[in-house]
This record gives C-alpha cells, sequence and structure tokens, in this order.
C-alpha cells in the first residue's frame, strides 16, 4: 500500500533529474567547431567524368553480325575517366583528390567532399580538375578571391554548365 503511495512522487523526482540533466547537457560545456580565428572550406560536388575513349561507329559487317535488337550505329564505351582536383590557397596545395569513377563498369559519377580548417581573413583561391584522361593538364579551373570570416564556411562546388563556384 506506502509502496503505492511513493510511486507518483519519486517518478516525478526521477523523471526532474532527467531532465535537469538533459537542460545541463543541452547548453554546457560550450562546444566549439571550429576554433577561434579560424575558418573551413569544404569542396563538394558531383560529377561524371567524359568517356575514356571515343565513341566508334560500327562498320555494316559488326553491325550484321549483331542480334536486329542491338544494332545501333555508334560503339560507346561506358568507362570513364577519373577526376583529379586541387585547391590551392595563397599559392599553397591546400586539397587535393583524385577519385575513379565507381560502378560495375566504372561509368558513375563521383562524389568529392573535402574539408579543411584555414585561418579567417583574406585568401586567393585557385581550383582546377581534370575530368578527362584524354588532355593534358586541366579540363576545369577558376580563380577567386574570398575574405572568410571567423567561424564562417566557405563552400567550393562544381557544376558542368557553369563550372566552378565559391559560396
Amino acid at each position: 500500500m506506502w509502496a503505492n503511495a511513493w510511486r507518483y512522487p519519486l517518478q516525478v523526482l526521477n523523471y526532474a533529474a532527467f531532465m535537469a540533466l538533459i537542460g545541463y547537457f543541452s547548453a554546457a560545456p560550450p562546444y566549439r567547431h571550429i576554433a577561434p580565428g579560424q575558418a573551413q572550406v569544404t569542396m563538394a560536388f558531383n560529377h561524371a567524368g567524359q568517356p575514356r575513349e571515343p565513341c566508334r561507329r560500327l562498320t555494316a559487317e559488326e553491325l550484321a553480325r549483331l542480334p536486329p535488337n542491338m544494332r545501333k550505329p555508334m560503339d560507346c564505351p561506358r568507362r570513364r575517366s577519373p577526376i583529379r582536383v586541387e585547391l590551392i590557397m595563397d599559392g599553397k596545395l591546400l586539397l587535393q583528390a583524385v577519385a575513379n569513377p565507381p560502378g560495375l563498369f566504372g561509368d558513375g559519377a563521383v562524389n568529392v567532399f573535402r574539408s579543411v580548417r584555414v585561418p579567417a581573413g583574406g585568401h586567393h583561391f585557385q581550383v582546377r580538375m581534370n575530368d578527362n584522361v584524354r588532355v593534358a593538364g586541366y579540363t576545369h579551373s577558376a580563380e577567386q578571391a574570398a575574405n572568410i570570416e571567423a567561424g564562417k564556411l566557405l563552400v567550393v562546388e562544381f557544376s558542368p554548365g557553369t563550372g566552378f563556384s565559391f559560396q
């Protein structure tokens, strides 16, 4: 009988202690994701490289050997080029990535996501990428000066239509 009488007050006390613990850890101790005077630069994009080999036109003999439902005039290999990208800040290499295309046939798009902490302030950024093994050098590049405030984030993105952007 008395055990039933203490049940609800002890339950309230237990809930209050749990809420106090949760309340404390939601506000303290303070946590800083980025140290004071630091900023973060993130390079993030998804891009499919160019085909490794060019398409070729099938000859009449090759087409005749194929079943009727497989007779397309062009043979285009599926395998794509790896993506090689570099991010340079103030003349020094900051980030570098080489990614091979995923997939059973090596024909998927590559996801690039790299982050690095840098000192806050004004910097000159240069980004360059090669997505075609048949071309020497870089196929895409961009340069931009940016002033990054402490605790802020600069994102470098790539879109095939517009190229690199800094946000």
